[in-house]
């Protein structure tokens, strides 16, 4: 296991070119593009690792779909787990339009009662996206996600990341709620704070080994997205190109890691080898 006071990094950044191909619209693509970079990368791979031609995907909290739709397109079957009937309305009629209605389950439950809706040990990646920030216990939560998975799987965890939070909160002038949150345990910056759970890379590789996995990758995400004033990226000719590309550039540096506003964990199963 890799030592988690030091994240690992992916040696393979993401393309620059195809980070328009994922699951969200060009402007909030900010925000989605290099997730989607590495998870596709990760499918791939299983797919290349066990010959089949499609991939089980559970998909915890994926609400309407913004992950689910676009990975059931990759051909794969994709079954999303939500808390909110709305939500997962929202997703059958998504997953209609795009045409993958017969790929896409949605079920009622959350992360803490997982397998009273799920069949542990059934799936070959699992998405744990915007999850963990608002469950009670994060280990217990990271533990159950990883027990869905089969013995040659992968675990896409995103969580918000303390030092955006920090940040976003000084340069808004806001100075004692920065400082509450950087001291804060759970990383709050106060009783009107709506995240529950922030935390910084070395938390979140942590609770991935923890649960028996290695650490694939560590990605920061919307390092600059949210700190950009969007009349810039909307009306400068080439900005949000050019920002994309800063974001897939900066995402893997370690240095980036602590200003984030999410970061992503890629855990892997101890026989998984990453390509």
């Amino acid at each position: 296991m890799s030592d988690p006071m030091r994240p690992p990094v992916s040696h393979q950044s993401p393309s620059p070119t195809s980070l328009r191909s994922g699951p969200s619209r060009p402007r909030a693509s900010l925000r989605t593009a290099v997730v989607w970079e590495v998870l596709q990368g990760a499918l791939d791979r299983r797919i290349k690792a066990t010959g089949r031609e499609s991939l089980d995907v559970l998909d915890t909290g994926g609400g309407s779909g913004n992950f689910a739709v676009p990975v059931a397109r990759l051909g794969h079957r994709v079954t999303v787990v939500d808390p909110s009937p709305n939500a997962l309305f929202a997703l059958e009629r998504r997953a209609a339009e795009a045409g993958v209605a017969e790929r896409v389950k949605g079920v009622q439950g959350d992360a803490h009662g997982l397998f009273d809706v799920v069949e542990r040990g059934g799936y070959d990646a699992v998405l744990c996206h915007g999850v963990l920030e608002y469950v009670d216990d994060p280990a217990e939560g990271v533990r159950n996600v990883v027990d869905a998975l089969r013995p040659d799987g992968v675990l896409s965890l995103l969580a918000a990341g303390l030092g955006g939070a920090v940040l976003a909160r000084a340069l808004a002038g806001h100075f004692k709620e920065a400082r509450q949150a950087l001291d804060d345990p759970d990383g709050r910056w106060g009783e009107g704070d709506p995240v529950p759970h922030r935390f910084t890379a070395e938390q979140l590789t942590a609770l991935v080994e923890g649960a028996g996995l290695r650490v694939g990758a560590v990605h920061g995400v919307r390092v600059f997205a949210d700190l950009v004033p969007g009349v810039l990226v909307d009306t400068e000719p080439g900005a949000l190109d050019a920002l994309l590309k800063l974001e897939a550039a900066a995402a893997e540096l370690a240095a980036f890691h602590s200003v984030a506003t999410q970061l992503h964990v890629l855990g892997e199963t101890q026989g998984t080898e990453e390509g």
